[in-house]
């Protein structure tokens, strides 16, 4: 028996090959739930090469090792600053499932674009940042609040950043909307919380996913490194299983909190 069997998740943001939502999605599948799997539907043109090296194919792959996890998995296109986007997702997982008992917000605008300084930020790349991690956060929420209710709980886990806890040069848009899901993640604490849902947020340091590509792999990432107390950055394993430990009834007395999971980079709260 797995700790989350019969319990259905969603995790955002999970279609790429490294990154912390698919690492979320088959962490809930090893302890024995169901699992959806949203993205954008990217062209495989976009995809990086260790992607095409091995034909992967986005969130249906995600879904695919889900089920060889032995579990149920669907994968939507999904628009999370999308209003009616969601309502759609919703109602398809409560079609397909029949119930929702996790949430992971963890889809964000691609990184690149918005990291420059303020005077050069483009207004529509500022907007677009926000759009996707604050109200796609907001806009997910609100949709699975009501059919939690009805079932007595849940549980919800909002992913942040180290940029959500310290600010940084030529960072501004990404600063404001991690700093905004530790805030969003205390109100939702207070608020759902008597309702039987635990309301958490997880912050990452430096994670070796394909969103930090633009980094490289040379000396800049070796000097990262380094300058992490525990010399080594972080996988998407790691943190998935984690998001998923906090969805467990072993965590369900953590509430409302900003975790930092980056190797000792931040030893503050």
């Amino acid at each position: 028996m797995g700790e989350l069997d019969g319990k259905v998740a969603i995790v955002t943001g999970a279609g790429r090959l490294r990154g912390i939502g698919r690492g979320a999605a088959v962490a809930f599948a090893r302890l024995g739930a169901d699992v959806v799997v949203t993205g954008t539907g990217r062209s495989p043109d976009r995809y990086p090469p260790d992607e095409q090296a091995v034909g992967w194919r986005d969130i249906e792959s995600t879904a695919e090792q889900a089920r060889a996890e032995g579990r149920r998995a669907l994968p939507l296109v999904v628009d999370v600053s999308d209003a009616a986007d969601v309502r759609r997702m919703v109602e398809q997982v409560l079609a397909e499932f029949g119930r929702i008992d996790i949430l992971v917000n963890n889809a964000a605008f691609a990184r690149g674009p918005d990291r420059v300084p303020i005077t050069e930020a483009p207004l529509d790349i500022f907007r677009k940042v926000l759009a996707v991690k604050v109200t796609g956060s907001y806009l997910c929420v609100k949709a699975v609040i009501e059919p939690m209710m009805a079932q007595g709980g849940g549980k919800i886990v909002n992913i942040s950043s180290g940029s959500g806890k310290t600010g940084s040069a030529n960072n501004l848009a990404y600063s404001a909307a991690c700093f905004a899901q530790v805030g969003m993640t205390q109100s939702m604490a207070h608020e759902l919380g008597p309702y039987g849902i635990n309301v958490n947020c997880v912050c990452p340091g430096a994670v070796d996913t394909s969103r930090v590509d633009d980094i490289g792999r040379g000396d800049a990432w070796e000097r990262m490194s380094r300058n992490i107390p525990i010399g080594r950055a972080g996988t998407d394993d790691e943190v998935g299983a984690f998001v998923a430990y906090l969805c467990t009834e072993a965590a369900s007395w953590i509430h409302g909190q900003s975790i930092n999971m980056d190797g000792g980079g931040t030893m503050e709260h």
